[in-house]
C-alpha cells in the first residue's frame, strides 16, 4: 500500500510500505477513505516529537470502510467508522473511569518504557506519532491496523459524509473537552490562545456549554475571522498588547477561563520566546512555552485553565508563583476521545456542530508532502488538509 512516511526534519515521503494485517483477535482493518493533518503533526514534522524512527508512518485523524475484522471486533466489514486517535483497551482501571487517554495496556511494554522514563508512567497509544506512544502505524496511508476495534470506532449512520464526521477522531472532542475543563459557568469571559483547528472547535464548543463571551486570540487574519463568524470576539496579538486588551474586555477582572490551544511551537517575538526558541534548537530545552506563561498571568484570580495544546518535555521561567498565589485550577491531558464520540455524532446530526468550514484544502494522499509544507509555511490560508486516497486533485 502507499503511506506517508517520516524520515527527518521536514523530510517526509510517499512510499510503497506493506499492507497491515490482523494481529490481535480484536483487531480490525480500514481502508482509508479520509485523513487530515493535525497541527500536532507539525510537532513531527519540525522533529520536536522523540524516539521517531525513519519509515515510522504517520497520522492520527482518518476514518473509512472496514475490510478485515479479528474474531474479537464488534465491528462488520462495510461499515464506515471513524477512529479515535487515542488507542484504549476499554477495561482497565483507566478506561473504565473513562479516562481512555491514559489507558494502560495499548502502549506495548518495550515502548512504554520510554514514556514512563519520560513523564513518570507509561502513556496510552496513540497512532503515528512516535515510539513514545507505542510505535503504531498511523493513517496517512491506505489501509490501517486498528487494536481494541471493538472500543475505539464509531460507526457512521448513512447520510453523513466524510467532511461532516472525520474530526470526530482528535479536534472536535478536543476542542470539546478543552472546554468541558474550563468548567464554565453562567456568564464566564473564556479567552482562547489560537485560533487553528482546536481553537476553533473550542470557541464553538465554549459557547455551546454556556460561555457568555469568547475571545479567541491569535496572529492570522483569516483564522480570526474564522473565529468571528463563530461569534468569538478576537485579539490580534501583533496589533495590541493581550493581557491589557483582556483587562478591557473583562472590566478589569481578566477571563474566567482560558484555553492554551497552542502547546510547545509558540509563535512571536516577546522576549521569553525568543529564549525559548534558541534554548529549543541547542537542545537545553524541548518546548516554547510563551502562551502557557501569558494564559496563566492573564486569567483571573481564582479562574480556569485548559491545556489541550500539545506539550513534550520541559521549559523554564514558568510562572509558578502566579499559579499558586492566584489559585488557578489546572487541567489538561490528551483527549478522552471515546467518551465524547457518540454525543458530538448527534451534534453533527442534528446540525448544531459544524465541522466544514474548517476545511481549507483538499488533496490527494500522494500529495501528503505537499500538504505538510503548505501547513507549515501558509497558517493564514490553510486552516486544515483532508487527504484522499485514490483522488485527483479537487477545488475545496
Amino acid at each position: 500500500m502507499r503511506a506517508l512516511t517520516w524520515h527527518g526534519k521536514h523530510d517526509v515521503r510517499m512510499e510503497t510500505v506493506p499492507d497491515p494485517k490482523i494481529v490481535n483477535p480484536r483487531d480490525a482493518i480500514i481502508k482509508i477513505t479520509s485523513t487530515a493533518i493535525c497541527g500536532s503533526d507539525l510537532h513531527l514534522y519540525d522533529s520536536f516529537i522523540p524516539t521517531l524512527r525513519a519509515g515510522d508512518i504517520l497520522g492520527h485523524e482518518f476514518m473509512g470502510e472496514v475490510v478485515e475484522v479479528g474474531p474479537g471486533s464488534t465491528l462488520k466489514k462495510g461499515q464506515r467508522v471513524v477512529v479515535p486517535f487515542v488507542i484504549a483497551c476499554g477495561k482497565c482501571f483507566f478506561c473504565e473511569k473513562q479516562q481512555y487517554s491514559a489507558c494502560d495496556n495499548s502502549n506495548p511494554a518495550e515502548k512504554a518504557e520510554m514514556s514512563e522514563i519520560a513523564y513518570g508512567y507509561p502513556m496510552s497509544g496513540i497512532y503515528g506519532y512516535s515510539h513514545l506512544t507505542g510505535g503504531y502505524a498511523g493513517g496517512q496511508a491506505e489501509y490501517v491496523r486498528v487494536p481494541y476495534s471493538d472500543v475505539g470506532p464509531i460507526v457512521v449512520p448513512d447520510g453523513l459524509d466524510d467532511d461532516k464526521v472525520l474530526f470526530l477522531s482528535d479536534i472536535l472532542p478536543t476542542g470539546w473537552m478543552a472546554a468541558e475543563n474550563c468548567q464554565i459557568e453562567p456568564g464566564d469571559t473564556v479567552a482562547i490562545w489560537g485560533a487553528g483547528p482546536v481553537g476553533l472547535f473550542a470557541v464553538q464548543s465554549a459557547f455551546l456549554q454556556g460561555a457568555h463571551q469568547v475571545i479567541s486570540i491569535d496572529h492570522n487574519p483569516r483564522r480570526l475571522e474564522l473565529a468571528a463568524a463563530k461569534g468569538a470576539q478576537c485579539i490580534n496579538y501583533h496589533e495590541v498588547k493581550v493581557r491589557e486588551a483582556l483587562r478591557e474586555m473583562t472590566g478589569g477582572i481578566g477571563p474566567d477561563a482560558c484555553i492554551d490551544a497552542v502547546g510547545l511551537e509558540s509563535h512571536g517575538f516577546a522576549l521569553d520566546n525568543i529564549i525559548d526558541a534558541i534554548k529549543t534548537e541547542v537542545r537545553l530545552a524541548t518546548d516554547r512555552t510563551h502562551v502557557l506563561r501569558e494564559v496563566i498571568m492573564a486569567c483571573r484570580k481564582g479562574g480556569r485553565v485548559s491545556i489541550p495544546g500539545v506539550y513534550g518535555g520541559i521549559t523554564d521561567k514558568f510562572p509558578i508563583g502566579a499559579l499558586m498565589e492566584k489559585g488557578l485550577q489546572v487541567r489538561t491531558g490528551q483527549t478522552h476521545v471515546q467518551r465524547y464520540l457518540r454525543p458530538l455524532l448527534e451534534m453533527i446530526g442534528e446540525g448544531r456542530v459544524d465541522t466544514t468550514y474548517l476545511i481549507s484544502h483538499r488533496l490527494p494522499l500522494e500529495e501528503a508532502p505537499e500538504g505538510y509544507k503548505m501547513f507549515k509555511t501558509q497558517q493564514n490560508e490553510v486552516t486544515k488538509v483532508v487527504l484522499k486516497p485514490g483522488w485527483e486533485r479537487q477545488a475545496a
